[in-house]
């Protein structure tokens, strides 16, 4: 029966502290932390990173000294970490996981991969930790930005720009990816077997990429055969012809995309085939 009762309690203490921890009071951070993932190649992108606000302070030369490291951010140093090898900005970069600490100055800024991550501000940053160091000219803004941002944009199958944007200043950082050779095989392997799920993803990664048009052609004329009243494979076709500057075969191929669109009511590829038709006659 003892037993039976202090079975009981430790029961009644565990649900207590249970309710007790989930019911704490919480307070928001004043810098709220975002994590951001971007799929990039054949891998992804991923930021960690804390917010700060302007609060009509200074802040670049201000509450971040130029010449001075920072985290890039506030609290913890901000994290960036590459599931696959990437190039930033002509310097190869191995998978991994690395703080992304910079140096503002007015004209120029250093943006530093350093290899100890979980580094609280840049207190403990220590230069010979630094896996890659170089240069970024600021980019001045006329509209505001209140809440320090980092984002991608201009995203391709195999390049991007990372932008770090605060206040009136921005910085952007070029990344490509280095798996070309990876995914050409992987295509090349693919279309081996049934091609027709894997298509219309490797006729736009070689047209992108200008990469052998001749064989992405020779794509879209088999694919046209196991879709023919489809007018996207249409669409690719006259944009292929017209990068290989065959104006007459992409006017017949984007006429005809324009016709099947119109067929089966579907209005974006009517503009999308329309596109390329304008252009080919201009």
């Amino acid at each position: 029966m003892k037993k039976h009762y202090t079975y009981i309690i430790a029961i009644v203490l565990t649900v207590c502290c249970f309710k007790a921890s989930a019911q704490a009071p919480r307070i928001p951070e004043a810098s709220s932390t975002q994590t951001i993932i971007q799929d990039f190649g054949l891998g992804k992108v991923s930021i960690t990173y804390s917010r700060p606000n302007v609060k009509d302070r200074v802040i670049f030369g201000g509450i971040n000294p130029y010449g001075q490291v920072w985290r890039t951010g506030a609290n913890a140093a901000t994290t960036i970490n590459f599931s696959e090898n990437v190039i930033i900005e002509g310097h190869s970069v191995p998978a991994g996981t690395y703080s992304l600490f910079t140096i503002p100055e007015k004209n120029e800024w250093t943006v530093i991969l350093n290899k100890t991550v979980k580094q609280w501000g840049a207190y403990s940053y220590k230069e010979a930790d630094d896996f890659l160091r170089f240069k970024e000219k600021p980019i001045y803004l006329d509209e505001k930005r209140e809440t320090f941002t980092i984002q991608f944009a201009n995203q391709t199958t195999k390049s991007s720009d990372l932008y770090l944007v605060w206040d009136h200043t921005a910085v952007a950082i070029h990344l490509q990816t280095d798996d070309d050779a990876q995914i050409t095989a992987n295509i090349d392997q693919l279309m081996k077997g049934d091609r027709r799920p894997y298509y219309f993803n490797a006729i736009q990664y070689y047209y992108e990429n200008n990469k052998d048009m001749k064989k992405a052609l020779g794509w879209v004329m088999e694919a046209e055969k196991s879709d023919p009243k489809g007018p996207w494979f249409k669409l690719w076709e006259a944009r292929i012809h017209l990068k290989m500057g065959d104006k007459d075969a992409a006017i017949t191929a984007a006429q005809a995309g324009i016709e099947l669109a119109k067929a089966s009511n579907d209005e974006e590829y009517v503009r999308l085939n329309q596109a390329v038709l304008d252009k080919a006659k201009s």
